[in-house]
């Protein structure tokens, strides 16, 4: 059986690679470890938590996990523009999950950074998703 956490990342590493309009935009750019020099744009998934709650006979998570934008053109500009198409990619989604079960996923915030290299704009999206723990 695999550990929630790890399975729903596997499960919306696979929902981003699969989405056309973000592979326009990083083509297959799309990050769980970033390589040490990586093309701009791309995506990469930053922290994850999972907190217990349960329901009745029910062992329930609700993850949350980052996922992160990074660019160095467009001013930010594009890296906003990835950043909402990440967001419409997930929130809502159905997670399909093979050994637990996902019930949703929904967009929490999205913010905009400029990083202190003073060259790379950053988008922190965040996301929760309720699983049922088989």
């Amino acid at each position: 059986m695999a550990d929630a956490l790890l399975e729903v990342q596997g499960a919306v590493h696979a929902m981003l690679r699969a989405d056309t309009a973000l592979a326009t935009l990083v083509a297959a750019r799309i990050y769980v470890t970033v390589p040490e020099s990586p093309a701009f744009p791309y995506v990469s998934f930053g922290p994850a938590d999972a907190a217990s709650e349960d329901a009745e006979c029910i062992d329930g998570l609700e993850i949350t996990f980052q996922i992160d934008v990074w660019s160095r053109s467009g001013g930010g500009t594009d890296a906003k523009q990835i950043g909402g198409v990440v967001r419409k990619a997930l929130h809502g989604a159905d997670v399909v999950l093979a050994d637990n079960a996902a019930v949703l996923c929904e967009h929490r915030t999205s913010r905009a950074i400029r990083d202190p290299d003073g060259l790379t704009a950053h988008v922190a999206l965040t996301f929760t998703a309720f699983v049922e723990v088989a």
